[in-house]
Parts: C-alpha cells; sequence; structure tokens
C-alpha cells in the first residue's frame, strides 16, 4: 500500500498533467478527442488516488501512536531502517520506470539524480506514453515524452521516442521545422549513447528517409550493427539493411 507521501506526489502529478493538457488545447496542439481522452484517464486517476488518501488518513487517525523509543541507539536504527527503505524505493521506481518504456540499453543511469518525487513523475509519464501509444495517441505520448525532457533533458529514452514522433508526424504533416526538431532529438540521444543501438537505429532510418542522406544512414546502420541489437532492433533495421546492400 502507498503512503501519504506518494499519494500526495501522484495527485499533484495528476493535476500538474490536467492543466498541461487543457494549456496545449488551448494552443492548438492537441484536439478535442485527444484532450477529453488524457482528461478522462487524469480525472479517473485522480479519483481512484483520492480514495486512496482518504482511506489511508482515516486508517491513520484510528491507530493509536507508537510508544516513544527510549534510546538514542533505537531511533537510529529506525532511521538506518527507514534510509535504506527509501533508497530501495527510488531503485526500484527508476527499474520500474525503464521497465515501461522499453528501452533503456547499458550504461544508462536510470534517474540521471532525479529527486523521489521527479522519478515518481518520469514514471508516470513513460506509463502514460506507452499506453498512448498502444491506444495510437502518438501525439499524447509525445506530449508525455516533452515531459520528461523538461525534468531531465539527457534521458536517452524519451530524446529517441520524441525525436522519432516529431519526425514521423513532420514527414506526414509536411512541416520542416518539425522534421528537424526530430532530427535535433535524434542525434542528441546518440551523441549521449553512442553505444546503444536503439536511438542509432532511428537516426539511421531517419538518414535513410532523408533525399541525400544515403551515405551517413549506411554510416550509422554499419556502427547499429556492431552494438549487438536485439532480434526485435534487427527485424525494424531489415528493410532498411536490404535497401543498402548490408543485409547478410
Amino acid at each position: 500500500m502507498r503512503n501519504e507521501r506518494q499519494l500526495r506526489d501522484e495527485i499533484r502529478l495528476r493535476e500538474a498533467s490536467l492543466d498541461d493538457a487543457r494549456r496545449e488545447h488551448a494552443a492548438g496542439e492537441l484536439s478535442d478527442s485527444e484532450v477529453a481522452q488524457i482528461v478522462r484517464r487524469e480525472e479517473e486517476a485522480l479519483v481512484g488516488a483520492r480514495r486512496e488518501l482518504d482511506e489511508l488518513l482515516a486508517s491513520e487517525a484510528s491507530t493509536p501512536p507508537a510508544p516513544p523509543s527510549t534510546t538514542g541507539v533505537a531511533r537510529r536504527h529506525r532511521r538506518a531502517l527507514l534510509l535504506v527503505a527509501l533508497a530501495c524505493f527510488v531503485a526500484a521506481a527508476g527499474v520500474l520506470v525503464w521497465a515501461n518504456l522499453g528501452l533503456r540499453q547499458a550504461g544508462q543511469s536510470a534517474t540521471g539524480g532525479l529527486s523521489l518525487s521527479q522519478t515518481q513523475k518520469v514514471q508516470q509519464l513513460g506509463v502514460d506514453a506507452e499506453v498512448d501509444q498502444a491506444e495510437g495517441n502518438a501525439l499524447a505520448a509525445l506530449s508525455a515524452y516533452q515531459q520528461i525532457l523538461a525534468i531531465q533533458p539527457t534521458n536517452v529514452v524519451a530524446l529517441t521516442e520524441a525525436g522519432w514522433l516529431d519526425f514521423s508526424a513532420g514527414s506526414i504533416s509536411k512541416k520542416p521545422a518539425v522534421v528537424e526538431r526530430g532530427v535535433r532529438l535524434l542525434s542528441e540521444a546518440v551523441a549521449l549513447a553512442p553505444t546503444s543501438p536503439a536511438p542509432r537505429l532511428y537516426y539511421a532510418i531517419v538518414a535513410e528517409s532523408t533525399p541525400g542522406d544515403r551515405p551517413l544512414a549506411r554510416a550509422q546502420f554499419e556502427t547499429f550493427l556492431t552494438l549487438h541489437p536485439s532480434k526485435a532492433q534487427l527485424d525494424i533495421a531489415a528493410k532498411y539493411l536490404r535497401a543498402l546492400g548490408l543485409a547478410g
């Protein structure tokens, strides 16, 4: 069961997400249906979190307080246990973030020095982005990844996902500025994680899809193949590798 601080953090996160969605809708960045989907999701989660918080507070109010410790040793022992538990929670939260986002590569930092509440926010945004992508709501997913980058600008996963989504959306809508932003984000992801195959793969695909960038695409795919990519990544790359004469 979550504690009071965790529940209050989630409530603040959900309320901020609602504010962001409404602001983006007012600015024309989200359609009526997209903002309605986000609002419905966040309001349902808020109802659950507030109910859980009310139940927790009611339970604590009905529980008599524990007798105070009579020795400094006991107080120090409890404080040490609390710090260990907190450290374990932060580590577990970081692992869950990357498990949900699905692109963590060896050598990347899971939290990048984030505070507990920031880690929770990145975690929740990652889950939301993954759900949005699974439901085909690319714009809402992009918004979540952009919020992650506002907290942690060097998050390689968010850079990769946001870069790919920007490039894809800009290509479809024929908006060069959006395409260029996507390329820049992917380039940053590659620079930050040069030995990670995922950002390299999508950067190579972007280069192969850009007129005049075929030599760059070939060089990026050649590097990608040396980084021990997964079978799923190789499956994505297969048709591009064949087109470049790099398929084995």
